[in-house]
């Protein structure tokens, strides 16, 4: 049986649709391999590292209860993360838009109306009536040069990007918060070790007053023995108020104000330490693991594929349409009325391509920014981590230093008190060697304090601490 002749013109769209979908215009995305470069282990491999592969949960390290419950709460009710996980839900909601492009939309419309209707020069009295009706319209784009599957692309693309992105908030989280709590226990013990200082610089100041009345010691003494005293106090001071500004950050970062300082970082007065070597991995696995990357790179192919979009301006673009009314009025005999139509739209901006030509000139010159950016990421990558290993182990060796500068002037000030009770040296020698071991003190706890936090900065650039963790 012959179709009818309506049937076969609807369907010669549909069915050239079918053949030539596949044809999508533009370039195809192909992810780039790792630079064998970045390959290899780090260059830099201080001590305290291992190349063994860095675990998803890297806090778990310090094997601290209290800061894996502040890094929990920071996941559930950080502010940053909240906007990085609307951003993605919305980036979601217009892939499931850009989705909808592959099916028919669908318009549907009815209503009843009740009115009068005179027609001019008639005899017959205006009735009042009730019109009803009722229409449907649909249309659907053949995808014949990839318009809707490129658009689908990039948006799939984007969400990823922006998957990528929250991960990435995630990671800088995870870091900043094991920053603010190591920070504050360091600065809590670097505190404790000031006043400890200040205590033997004022058991000295008693004693030297105790003895210049006696007699046996000059006031020039007693006031040099005074600022060593005063000196010690000062001190004190910035570290309490580094140590509390700490504490307000850590409120912050777990969606807290700064009067739920919690009580176990407010407590601590020793910064927690690794329970073994910082497992660093080697440079393909980094670039794996940085959300930085996999978004620059996501947004690489989202670019790319944005030129199949604007190539398929250059087109035709063909939908295939179709209506369908239905109209009646009780006071009017046979005037019911059903219609339809069904038909093919081409709508094209040939002759004039100018303007579609020239955005697929800007759509190719922004993937061109977006891999420039892409590369960009992967050395800074790379040149993070190199500095955050550098940094660190350039620290390592400043304590071990500075550890034996400390060892050497607790022996300088014990043997200058004994030398002083003998009557062989002047005060001023004990006053040098006091300052020397508190100025040692010191050095050493600021170093410390600068260790811990470059453990955080080389973990923070190592990418881990996105990852969900195992059930």
């Amino acid at each position: 049986m012959r179709k009818p002749r309506a049937f076969r013109v609807a369907a010669a769209p549909l069915l050239m649709g079918a053949m030539l979908s596949a044809c999508a215009l533009g370039p195809d995305y192909r992810p780039a391999p790792p630079s064998a470069a970045a390959a290899g282990a780090f260059v830099s491999q201080p001590a305290g590292t291992r190349g063994a592969a860095l675990p998803d949960q890297w806090w778990r390290l310090y094997d601290d209860p209290a800061l894996d419950g502040f890094i929990g709460e920071a996941f559930a009710a950080n502010t940053d993360l909240r906007v990085a996980m609307a951003n993605l839900a919305r980036a979601r909601a217009i892939l499931s838009e850009a989705r909808a492009g592959r099916f028919p939309s669908t318009t549907a419309s009815g209503g009843a109306t009740w009115g009068r209707s005179t027609v001019q020069g008639a005899t017959v009295k205006p009735q009042e009536q009730w019109t009803y009706q009722a229409g449907f319209d649909a249309s659907w784009e053949v995808d014949i040069f990839g318009r809707v599957s490129r658009s689908i692309e990039a948006a799939r693309a984007d969400a990823e990007a922006l998957a990528a992105a929250r991960d990435a908030a995630k990671v800088s989280i995870a870091a900043e918060t094991t920053r603010a709590y190591v920070n504050a226990c360091a600065l809590g013990a670097s505190a404790g070790i000031a006043r400890a200082s200040l205590a033997l610089a004022e058991n000295s100041l008693r004693i030297v007053t105790a003895q210049q009345r006696a007699g046996s010691a000059s006031t020039l003494d007693v006031e040099r023995a005074g600022v060593t005293a005063a000196q010690a106090r000062a001190a004190i001071a910035p570290l309490e108020g580094q140590r509390r500004a700490a504490l307000f950050e850590l409120a912050a970062l777990m969606g807290r104000t700064p009067s739920g300082v919690p009580e176990a970082a407010a407590r601590c007065t020793h910064a927690p330490e690794l329970k073994a070597s910082i497992p660093v991995g080697d440079g393909t696995a980094l670039l794996r693991r940085r959300p930085d990357v996999r978004e620059a790179e996501r947004r690489l192919a989202a670019d790319t594929a944005r030129i199949g979009v604007a190539m398929a301006d250059l087109y035709p673009r063909i939908t295939l349409g179709g209506s369908a009314g239905y109209l009646r009025n009780d006071e009017v005999r046979g005037s019911n009325a059903f219609s339809f139509s069904l038909g093919p739209l081409i709508s094209w901006s040939f002759p004039n391509i100018a303007v579609a030509r020239a955005r697929v000139r800007q759509a190719e010159a922004q993937s061109q920014a977006t891999l420039a950016t892409f590369d960009g990421v992967v050395l800074n990558a790379l040149k993070e981590t190199e500095q955050a290993l550098t940094t660190y182990g350039a620290d390592l060796d400043q304590r071990s230093a500075l550890a034996e500068a400390r060892d050497r002037a607790e022996r300088a000030f014990d043997l200058a008190q004994r030398r002083y009770g003998a009557g062989s040296i002047s005060y001023l020698d004990v006053l040098v060697a006091q300052t020397s071991l508190l100025d040692a003190r010191l050095q050493l706890a600021t170093v410390e304090q600068r260790l811990a936090s470059d453990r955080v900065t080389l973990f923070k650039a190592l990418g881990g601490g996105w990852q969900e963790e195992a059930k």
